[in-house]
């Protein structure tokens, strides 16, 4: 059994001494199938790699579109310059998106190839919502764009804060304009003391003191009730002070009278200084000023005499 093993084996193996010649092989392997399939495949590699070389040759135009008014199209062309060697199809698109979009002021950056031999580059700018701390701006997102902006528009609001909370004085920022605006008023400054205290200061020239805590509620509290209290005396008016839980009070200016405004009335004990306000709804508020000198009531007029029409005949 074992030699029937050892012939099965041997049957496939090759001749001692036996090599491949190239006449057995030409023998043996019908070239012209080869020759069928290899040579369209052929052709097709060369036109591929002919192709390619066709198209990427070094880019020679860069068209550059946009509404620029902080942004130079010169500094775009020198974002792009480096890139433009490496031709149209090798070129890194994504590279030029990421040097252009470090620029200051680029907001949104679009690439793409311009046959035959161009890219095309779309910048949007961005918009300034905000100033931060002086000299940085702030976009519509609360993004803190430029930190030291050489000349940031002195007619956007200016927010301040600690470092790295411009993101929350934003978010506070845009959540409270639509809630002043319904009362007719303009943030002109928001800010967050290292304590986490808020303040808004208005376009009009009032303050209004907002405190750590429950700031969103004092905000629509201060507009559904204090604003229409105070803005009738606006001219007399510092500041306002929210941080109380069911009042608010009113700093007078100098010179001008604690006497209540319109819809208030005053309280039976107010505190020694100050003029202290019970709103109409129960809510009280405290006004710090010195209550005005009583003025003194001038003396009645004594009232003309009565002449005769007539004088009388002499006797």
């Amino acid at each position: 059994m074992i030699a029937n093993v050892l012939q099965r084996r041997n049957r496939y193996r090759r001749p001692h001494g036996a090599r491949w010649s190239w006449r057995r092989l030409r023998a043996e392997v019908d070239w012209r199938s080869v020759a069928h399939f290899v040579g369209p495949l052929a052709l097709v590699v060369a036109g591929l790699g002919a192709l390619g070389w066709g198209l990427n040759r070094p880019l020679h135009a860069v068209s550059i579109d946009g509404s620029f008014q902080r942004v130079s199209p010169t500094e775009i062309e020198a974002a792009v310059a480096p890139y433009l060697p490496a031709g149209f199809m090798s070129v890194n698109i994504d590279a030029i998106r990421r040097a252009v979009q470090a620029i200051p002021w680029v907001d949104r950056v679009r690439v793409q190839r311009r046959w035959p031999l161009g890219l095309e580059v779309t910048v949007v700018e961005q918009t300034a919502a905000a100033r931060w701390n002086g000299t940085g701006l702030i976009n519509p997102r609360g993004e803190l764009f430029v930190r030291d902006a050489n000349d940031p528009p002195a007619a956007l609001p200016l927010l301040s804060g600690p470092d790295g909370t411009e993101g929350e004085v934003a978010a506070r920022y845009f959540a409270a304009v639509p809630l002043v605006g319904a009362a007719g008023l303009r943030i002109a400054a928001l800010t967050l003391d290292a304590r986490g205290a808020w303040k808004i200061d208005f376009t009009n020239g009032l303050s209004v003191r907002l405190g750590r805590h429950h700031v969103a509620q004092r905000i629509r509290r201060f507009v559904d009730t204090a604003a229409r209290i105070v803005i009738p005396r606006l001219s007399d008016v510092e500041y306002v002070d929210m941080r109380y839980a069911n009042g608010f009070a009113v700093g007078w200016r100098a010179g001008a009278g604690a006497t209540a405004p319109a819809g208030a009335t005053r309280s039976s004990a107010p505190p020694t200084g100050a003029a202290s306000l019970r709103t109409g709804a129960g809510a009280r508020a405290t006004a710090t000023a010195t209550a005005p000198a009583p003025t003194p009531t001038p003396a009645p007029t004594p009232a003309p005499a009565t002449l005769p029409t007539s004088i009388p005949k002499a006797a």
